[in-house]
């Protein structure tokens, strides 16, 4: 997932803020302030290597102080353009905008990512008491009348300017963002809408921090080790320290991931076991002191009010229309033409399990914790595939080294070598450089992959420092993923799907690093949601290819390649359950698109009620496959920036498997089609629109064969 933090949108979209800013009238408060800014190293660009955050001497003080000038400088930047006696160009308005909020961006680039990726206390409290400032500064930009109308001035002429296509593309951009953004609203409609965001500001901060809380409250205590049967060793010794950690001293603690689906219950002998730590997972945030079902509601509701003042009938009217998709009848119809086939092949599988648990002596009918344990020993019994037998053949740092980066040499021409001189802000976390073909410095790299309190669940790329020639910058780019690390002097293995995941995330890495734009606003990942995920999914692919699995898929201690036989059993289990896979992604999207079609004039729903509707009213209510995310702990859809967009994994998986399928013609692995695929692609961002740019690439629109293929449903 490509992590959508208000820091990049304030970088990418202008989505940055600058109205009131309190200080306290305390004279030591006030000097301690002063000498923070004297210090503050924020203040300027950081003077290492494209400008690279110097995590040695950031502190948590510096980031108030700092987003709050920038937000001042920012501001006022704004007003001089918007309040420019000079008739309105493309480089006084346009240009303009693209330079301005330097401190800002700067600062909340740094700031958002560390309060996802290595948070505390402070940091938390900072980013909820900066949330509503930060949405009013967005609107003191987008509700600008006197900047709009220069924006419009510009676009209604934009063909007669003798523009490059890349400036025109620019200000076709920032007057759709400003429309959509209420510019053309009435005054009384605007200060309507001020409001709308400001709580819809809250209400996410709110929500991402309840449900980090969540998260760690939601761990299991485990009394016995006997119940832990099937886990290994590792596994159970990792269990114990975390237990320790949390003052439970003989005791072992299973943490919860952020998915409905626990991976852990896929070892686990114990059935009472399993079914806590599902229901653990599953009724995270429907009551208590941190209960999100409340927000849910209330985020829907205020969306559709948001919608309905721009003139949309819903909030998923809105978002679609600015992305690939245009409409939510088209997403509809997508997973409609696909539901018959997935249900089909989901329960086939569930009758293969439920024979499974008949066959092994259970005498109960299959649950939701059951499926993964006995989908397991299908899978043995299918494809005589052990998953111990293949753990040893998925060390992470080989994976990363012979995989990840191999793979990157074999198509793009780049490498990656260690910069260990570069700060970090955490222990775990590595920096690279990036190197072209040609032996050029291209970006700087920062591998996060080890999961850690203060870390959001998932996976996700992120950016320190957007790539610009404007600007004249080089990409910073980060890769986070929550990955089990082993203890200390043993090997951390990763499953498949993380291997799949560390694939992933770096599709988006490279989507940012080998971005060759000019323009900020439209570099690197700054395409539509729909568009987005291209990138990265089709880069989990190579992981299953056969040159790039025998150069990483080795054991850890002999060096031994994975044998043949073995890796045809993985290759051909590949397909197996993917009916569960697609169901439970597929129900969660469909839930996310039913939340945002709501009405303006509808009442708060109850959370149970409405998602099992939403299922039933798509044909998806399958009650031992229940969706990938629950409404309740919906990062994405609620707190995150894919509302009524979580459909677009699958809209882009299609393009993915489309264009994987069609490398495979041009001699899969090689240098020349990956460069084709690298400058029609990766390397032009939103500078190009994204049909244009796959057909550029693919020479013909996309079908759905080669994803029906790529999932085993044809």
């Amino acid at each position: 997932m490509r992590k959508a933090l208000l820091a990049v949108s304030i970088a990418a979209s202008l989505m940055a803020t600058a109205c009131s800013i309190t200080h306290d009238s305390s004279t030591t408060q006030a000097s301690s302030a002063k000498n923070v800014q004297m210090q503050n190293p924020l203040l300027t660009p950081s003077a290492l290597q494209y400008q690279a955050p110097d995590f040695s001497i950031i502190k948590d003080a510096h980031f108030q102080p700092a987003l709050e000038q920038g937000i001042k400088e920012h501001y006022q930047q704004v007003l001089n353009i918007a309040n420019n006696s000079e008739a309105p160009s493309f480089s006084n308005t346009i240009v303009a905008l693209e330079t301005s909020g330097e401190l800002l961006t700067r600062t909340s680039q740094i700031f958002y990512n560390l309060t996802g990726s290595n948070s505390n206390p402070t940091l938390l409290e900072i980013k909820a008491e900066m949330a509503p400032v930060m949405a009013a500064h967005s609107d003191n930009i987008h509700l600008n009348s006197a900047l709009f109308s220069r924006i419009d001035s510009l676009y209604l002429q934009r063909n007669a300017l003798n523009l490059t296509a890349e400036e025109v593309r620019l200000i076709e951009v920032y007057h759709q963002r400003f429309v959509l953004a209420g510019a053309k609203l009435t005054d009384q409609q605007k200060a309507k809408i001020r409001l709308l965001n400001e709580e819809q500001s809250n209400l996410t901060n709110e929500f991402s921090q309840r449900l980090l809380t969540l998260t760690k409250q939601s761990a299991v205590i485990v009394d016995s080790v006997d119940e832990l049967a099937g886990l290994s060793d590792s596994s159970i010794r990792a269990a114990q320290m975390d237990a320790e950690a949390q003052g439970h001293t003989g005791k072992y603690l299973v943490n919860i991931t952020n998915t409905t689906r626990q991976p852990v219950l896929a070892k686990l002998e114990n059935r009472e076991l399993r079914e806590r730590i599902w229901l653990a997972s599953a009724n995270r945030g429907l009551s208590g002191e941190n209960e999100t079902a409340s927000l849910v509601s209330r985020l829907a509701q205020l969306r559709a009010e948001r919608a309905a003042l721009l003139g949309f009938k819903s909030w998923a009217d809105y978002q679609l229309s600015s992305q690939m998709a245009e409409t939510p009848e088209a997403v509809y119809s997508m997973f409609g033409s696909m539901v018959p086939a997935v249900i089909a092949n989901t329960e086939k599988e569930a009758a293969d399990i439920q024979a499974m648990i008949n066959k092994t002596g259970g005498d109960f009918i299959l649950a939701p914790w059951d499926w993964e344990f006995y989908a397991e020993k299908v899978r043995q019994e299918k494809f005589d595939l052990d998953s111990a037998s293949i753990k040893p053949y998925f060390e992470f740092e080989r994976v990363l080294q012979d995989g990840v980066f191999f793979t990157l040499e074999k198509l793009y021409g780049v490498t990656l070598k260690p910069r260990p001189d570069l700060p970090v802000y955490h222990e775990d976390v590595k920096a690279y450089e990036m190197f072209d073909v040609d032996g050029s410095s291209i970006a700087i790299f920062y591998a996060d992959y080890f999961t850690r309190e203060g870390k959001s669940g998932g996976a996700w790329m992120s950016s320190f420092v957007g790539q610009s020639t404007l600007l004249d910058t080089k990409p910073v780019v980060v890769n986070v993923m929550n990955i089990r690390k082993a203890p200390d002097g043993e090997p951390t293995f990763v499953s498949y799907d993380e291997v799949t995941t560390m694939f992933h995330e770096m599709g988006h890495g490279t989507h940012g690093m080998f971005s060759k734009v000019k323009y900020p606003s439209l570099a690197g990942t700054s395409v539509s949601r729909d568009f987005v995920e291209f990138p990265s999914t089709f880069e989990e692919d190579w992981a299953a290819h056969p040159e790039v699995l025998a150069n990483y898929a080795k054991h850890y201690q002999t060096g031994e390649v994975i044998p043949e036989a073995l890796l045809q059993k993985l290759l051909n289990a590949r397909s197996f359950n993917q009916g569960f896979d697609t169901l439970e992604y597929m129900a969660a999207a469909l839930v996310d698109l039913e939340w945002h079609s709501l009405p303006a004039d509808a009442p708060l729903q109850d959370v149970v009620t409405f998602e099992a509707a939403a299922l039933k009213k798509h044909g998806v209510d399958i009650a031992a496959v229940p969706p990938r995310y629950k409404s309740s702990f919906f990062a994405h859809s609620f707190p995150g920036g894919y509302s009524a967009s979580y459909y677009a994994y699958m809209w882009s998986e299609i393009l993915a498997a489309d264009a994987f399928a069609y490398v495979q013609t041009q001699g899969g692995l090689n240098r020349e089609i990956g460069m084709k695929y690298r400058k029609t692609i990766r390397e032009v961002g939103n500078s190009v629109p994204p049909m244009e740019a796959y057909q550029s690439f693919r020479g013909q629109a996309p079908t759905t064969d080669a994803l029906l293929k790529r999932r085993g449903l044809n």
